[in-house]
């Protein structure tokens, strides 16, 4: 991490509280919440934004962490590759998880998936060039003004989230990363 950041030793009130709920369910501070911490103020609703985001997607936690995979390759960023390579392989198996990194049109997915996607990966590429017949394509394989909003800001909030870590210098941690030296290098699509 290029930044300094609050230790969870040395950490205080709502970042103690935050710190210890991430403790609880991982078993560490992860970089990717400490980084925040270099602006205490933000970390508390980076994390309730995230929180409400993932909690209450309207395409459920599979297709939440399936945009977030894709946009992480998009972006380019290893640190969300490599830690969203590990929870989709742990949802859909490792090799369909490769597939869908590898070509997410050919990775046995649904339709509505793939539009899904390939909508999230332009929002992330040049969202700019999105235009109404693109929503209108979405709204023909089933997805609801509300799902297409839900993915716009998935695809959104990832992109900004993964170009934070980089700019800050947050690593995966090594729980993170694949034991197989080549999947590894495959996720490290960014800063290796």
């Amino acid at each position: 991490m290029f930044l300094k950041t609050i230790e969870p030793a040395e950490a205080e009130g709502e970042i103690a509280a935050i710190y210890a709920s991430e403790m609880a369910s991982t078993g560490k501070v992860i970089q990717a919440t400490q980084c925040w911490s270099a602006r205490p103020d933000m970390l508390a609703p980076v994390e309730h934004l995230l929180h409400q985001l993932r909690d209450g997607f309207s395409l459920g936690l599979l297709n939440f962490r399936l945009i977030t995979f894709v946009v992480a390759r998009s972006v380019p960023s290893s640190y969300c590759s490599h830690v969203y390579f590990k929870a989709l392989s742990a949802m859909i198996g490792r090799e369909q998880t490769l597939a869908v990194h590898r070509d997410f049109r050919k990775a046995g997915l649904t339709d509505q998936q793939v539009a899904m996607l390939a909508y999230a990966e332009q929002i992330t590429i040049d969202a700019s060039r999105i235009a109404e017949a693109d929503i209108d394509a979405l709204r023909a394989v089933g997805l609801t003004d509300l799902n297409i909003a839900d993915i716009a800001l998935a695809a959104s909030f990832r992109n900004f989230l993964s170009r934070y870590f980089d700019a800050v210098g947050a690593e995966a941690e090594p729980e993170f990363l694949d034991d197989d030296p080549s999947v590894r290098d495959e996720m490290s699509v960014g800063r290796r």
